[in-house]
């Protein structure tokens, strides 16, 4: 970890200056409204050109603001900044003529942290392959029972614009954050930030893991307090030791087994924290019971230990730690407990899209049957197997690359019954539900984790835990 002091960045003249804004939607639309209203030229470009974008487009153009659809490729004239929506790829021919051109390329987090005021609250950033939604709404919940205003921004709830630029006055920010967003923001420079973990995700878009990793690792740059890691994923901790930070800025642990110094962790069913307490090498705090973790998956556990870990940097007291865990409920389709059926428990973690997900979501239970499959990204699923086939009563497959699971399954978990339902259709589900209650007995749980992408059969990962849940009942009544 290298230290250095970071000085913030001074105020912009944006009166006539002219910004191409690549993208329309969620992020472009906000950016190209705020720069029109602080004098820039706003040009905005958009690959697409369907009724959608010249909706959107005469929403730009009736305050005077170019957009050119049909045409994400080529550099307006004159250009002199570009900013972008997070999840245009860096390969784009827009990009490489505006590095040709010598000019910076802004994500939408960049561009808010370039507009904060002097007197902006800081932000406590998270990011990682895995947990980042609950882990940022876990810290939030953390920050308001310490009696903070806050709000949980970023990838998710209330953007990163509205939070900087609104009226609304708030302590501090609880920011996710994802790997595109991060790529983008290249002067960023956060409280204190974590990364969860590190897995193969997007790797179509940067390329490689090694990319994919340094983009997760800009969240630790200029930190002030702590970069916070997993002691159980080293490429975590790797990160830290390569990020350029503030002086006195400390490396901080979480981990599911026994702290040492500066870290947090578990002792006999009580999450404590030996980081940010007088003499760490002797003394722990106790912050909360895991039974205060909705729910007490070992996963979770993790998440709430980095949350603990981010709101302790700020200064929070160990109750207010507590308070939060135990206020805080996770959105739907995350480990979601469904119902019992016939003494069998039914749980939607339809949120689980990955195999890294996945694998999380398994290690929760000791006798499952699973429910799996969907659009696989790339993934493959060996090593998923491998480290849960002690745990499968049977399996139940569903969707378009349902055979990269079964075939992982019968090299390595020959003896657990497979029953492959051929069908993509979106009611292929209640015959899941069907199938895999007759597999299941007493004290097993059915789980959706499908370790793969939805839109294969549904529109997101919301609808088809909905259809889960729906089974569910069915089977039920």
């Amino acid at each position: 970890m290298g230290s250095r002091k970071v000085t913030s960045s001074e105020p912009l003249d944006w009166q006539g200056k002219h910004v191409t804004v690549a993208g329309l939607g969620v992020s472009g639309i906000p950016a190209a409204k705020v720069l029109h209203a602080r004098g820039a030229n706003v040009t905005v470009v958009n690959d697409g050109d369907d009724a959608r974008a010249r909706e959107q487009a005469a929403e730009l153009e009736a305050l005077d603001i170019t957009v050119r659809l049909g045409d994400g490729a080529t550099l307006p004239e004159g250009s002199e900044l570009v900013v972008t929506a997070p999840g245009w790829k860096p390969d784009k021919p827009l990009f490489a003529a505006a590095r040709e051109a010598g000019l910076e390329i802004w994500g939408d987090v960049e561009l808010a942290w370039r507009l904060r005021g002097p007197d902006a609250a800081p932000w406590l950033a998270i990011t990682g392959t895995n947990g980042k939604t609950t882990t940022t709404q876990m810290l939030a919940s953390i920050l308001k029972a310490a009696g903070l205003r806050t709000a949980a921004v970023g990838n998710i709830g209330v953007s990163l614009l509205d939070a900087v630029l609104g009226d609304e006055q708030y302590d501090v920010l609880a920011v996710e954050l994802s790997s595109y967003q991060l790529h983008w923001a290249p002067s960023l420079r956060a409280h204190s930030a974590a990364v969860l973990n590190l897995a193969p995700d997007h790797l179509d878009w940067h390329g490689s893991m090694e990319a994919y990793a340094a983009d997760k690792g800009r969240i630790y740059e200029g930190n002030r307090v702590a970069c916070v890691y997993n002691v159980a994923d080293k490429a975590t901790e790797d990160l830290v030791r390569e990020a350029d930070v503030e002086e006195g800025c400390r490396a901080v642990g979480f981990t599911l087994g026994t702290p040492g110094p500066s870290q947090l962790g578990v002792v006999e069913g009580i999450l404590v924290d030996r980081a940010f307490v007088e003499d760490r090498h002797k003394n722990a705090q106790e912050l909360a019971e895991i039974s205060d973790v909705h729910p007490p998956a070992p996963h979770n556990i993790a998440n709430a230990l980095a949350a603990a870990a981010l709101a302790r940097a700020f200064g929070v007291p160990a109750r207010a730690v507590r308070d939060g865990l135990r206020d805080f409920t996770p959105d739907a389709h995350r480990i979601a407990h469904v119902a019992d059926v016939d003494a069998v428990a039914y749980v939607d973690d339809s949120k689980a899209t990955n195999t890294h997900a996945a694998e999380a979501s398994l290690a929760a239970y000791e006798s499952i049957v699973w429910i799996a499959g969907g659009l696989a990204k790339g993934a493959t699923f060996d090593e998923l197997v491998t480290k849960s086939a002690k745990r499968l009563r049977g399996v139940v497959l569903i969707g378009q690359d349902r055979a990269l699971i079964r075939e992982a399954l019968a090299r390595h978990a020959p003896e657990v019954p497979v029953v492959d339902l051929d069908r993509t259709d979106t009611g292929a589900m209640l015959a899941a539900v069907q199938e895999a209650s007759r597999l299941a007995v007493a004290g097993d749980t059915v789980l959706l984790a499908p370790a793969c992408a939805s839109m294969d059969m549904f529109a997101n990962y919301n609808k088809r835990g909905d259809a889960f849940a729906e089974a569910v009942r069915e089977l039920g009544s």
